[in-house]
C-alpha cells in the first residue's frame, strides 16, 4: 500500500486520493495512537487494513459532506495538528484558506484548545522539507 507519510517522512500527509474526490490523511506506519485519536476528534474517519505484516491506518474526510465542507474540515485540522507538534504536509488543492485562518484565530483566542490537551510527539530526526508534490 502506498503511504505518503512514510514516503515523505512526515507525520500527516493530506491530499486528494488519485482518481477520486476523497481527501486522505496518511500517517506513518506505526504512528502513535494519540495522533490517530487526534485525527478522529478533528472529524476525520479512521480506516484500517490489516495484513500479515503491518497494520495500515489512515483517515479520510467524511464523504457525506459536500466538497467545500470537506476542504473546510481538512483545512481546520491543519493548525491543530501543527500546534500539537506534528509535521503536516497538505496539497494546496485541499486548502480552504478562510477555514484555515479561522482555525488559527480560534486557537490564538483559546476557543480551540484541542491541541493543548495533548503533548507534542517525540521529535524525530529532521529531514529536508519535500518539494510540492501532487499524488
Amino acid at each position: 500500500m502506498a503511504n505518503l507519510a512514510d514516503e515523505y517522512g512526515t507525520d500527516v500527509e493530506i491530499y486528494v486520493k488519485a482518481l477520486t474526490t476523497t481527501i486522505h490523511a496518511d500517517t506513518p506506519t506505526g504512528a502513535p495512537a494519540k495522533l490517530h485519536d487526534l485525527l478522529d476528534r478533528l472529524g476525520l474517519e479512521r480506516q484500517e487494513v490489516r495484513t500479515a505484516g503491518p497494520v495500515y491506518i489512515w483517515h479520510v474526510v467524511p464523504e457525506h459532506l459536500g466538497a467545500d465542507e470537506q476542504k473546510r474540515l481538512a483545512s481546520r485540522a491543519i493548525p491543530v495538528l501543527l500546534m500539537a507538534g506534528y509535521e503536516v504536509n497538505c496539497d494546496p488543492e485541499v486548502v480552504d484558506e478562510a477555514a484555515f485562518q479561522q482555525a488559527v484565530r480560534e486557537i490564538r483566542s483559546g476557543k480551540r484548545a484541542i491541541a493543548q490537551q495533548h503533548p507534542a510527539p517525540v521529535a524525530s530526526p529532521s529531514r529536508p522539507a519535500p518539494s510540492r508534490r501532487i499524488p
